[in-house]
């Protein structure tokens, strides 16, 4: 029977059963401080946002592996993407790919794709809007990965290459985490809540600013990372306005020099969160969960920007992260803060 049951796994023809438990295992091993926002997140979308990420995350996998030609992972994220638009083609064999990876949560998320992508086309869970909604989003975020490979093709430790402008930025931001807010609340305006045509497109604004906040708490954190893989999404005019190249950004002693305009980035990612902050203030009241879920990644994110004011980014020794026992107590003030309705801003 066991055997019977993994070779129709393989195939891809687990029951919708099989499937969601799949789903979740790989959603928990992969996701890690998202599965704590999944976990809260209302009934009603759960389902929705769980598989966008976890398709999500596929797709960021197969972009951050290492093999020796971006072709590769190019030719394999468009097929990728068409499989994901179009049920009739092919997906992409993956197999060589999750030999390499160094997490086996991710080895494992390459082995069982077909599992997911199959599920957003033949699961009755969805309306045909969610479908829609979900496979527009993940073109554009696929898209911001595929052009992110293309930018980087020749980059390597002894090369970096860096984002020209702060448009690029932007729109970087957006296709891989701003156009997620707009996925999020579009899910919570079609199962959830309704408000008026003039709020609607105010939530929408500051939706963007949400993803786009994350985001760039994310390549700030990276920053040192990146620079080893020969990328830095610090773009080079505005490097060079004060007198600096990315190549200077690998020496810790020149964090002084670079501090103004790092501090102007983090500054942006505030303001950012404070529109977040204001999007939550948006939700009514009585959804209780979906301000839960909201404020999660906020806080975390608030905490994460406090570390890395206090902390030198250009070492690349020292990893600034929110520890695990952290979110646990951040997860207690998210519930309080949603309880008391208390604005996150004001006690910060």
């Amino acid at each position: 029977m066991q055997e019977v049951s993994s070779l129709s796994m393989a195939r891809g023809e687990s029951s919708n059963g099989e499937s969601e438990k799949i789903i979740d295992d790989l959603l928990e091993g992969t996701s890690r401080s998202f599965y704590l926002t999944l976990k809260v997140t209302p009934k009603k979308i759960r389902r929705q946002i769980g598989l966008m990420y976890l398709l999500a995350r596929l797709a960021d996998t197969i972009a951050d592996s290492k093999v020796g030609e971006n072709k590769i992972l190019l030719e394999l994220l468009s097929e990728y993407n068409k499989k994901i638009q179009d049920i009739s083609r092919k997906l992409p064999d993956f197999s060589d790919l999750a030999v390499i990876q160094e997490d086996a949560a991710e080895a494992r998320l390459l082995h069982e794709a077909i599992i997911p992508v199959n599920y957003l086309q033949a699961s009755g869970q969805f309306t045909d809007s969610d479908k829609k909604k979900i496979k527009k989003l993940l073109d554009i975020i696929i898209g911001g990965q595929i052009l992110d490979l293309e930018r980087f093709t020749d980059a390597s430790g002894e090369k970096i290459i860096s984002l020209e402008n702060e448009e690029e930025l932007d729109d970087y931001t957006y296709r891989v985490a701003g156009s997620v807010g707009e996925f999020w609340t579009h899910m919570s305006l079609d199962h959830l809540f309704n408000l008026n045509e003039k709020e609607k497109e105010t939530l929408f604004e500051k939706a963007v600013k949400f993803g786009k906040s994350l985001q760039l708490i994310n390549i700030l954190r990276d920053l040192p990372e990146d620079l080893r893989m020969g990328r830095c999404y610090i773009p080079s005019q505005t490097l060079h306005g004060i007198g600096m190249t990315s190549e200077d950004l690998l020496e810790m002693n020149n964090i002084e020099k670079f501090r103004p305009l790092y501090n102007t980035y983090l500054l942006r990612a505030e303001n950012y969160l404070d529109d977040a902050v204001d999007y939550i203030k948006m939700l009514p009241r009585s959804q209780f969960r979906l301000r839960l879920s909201c404020l999660l990644p906020v806080l975390i994110g608030q905490r994460t920007l406090q570390l890395l004011r206090e902390g030198n980014i250009l070492d690349s020794n020292k990893r600034i992260k929110v520890l695990r026992p952290e979110i646990k107590k951040i997860m207690r003030r998210a519930i309080w803060l949603s309880i008391t309705g208390i604005n996150p801003k004001k006690i910060n």
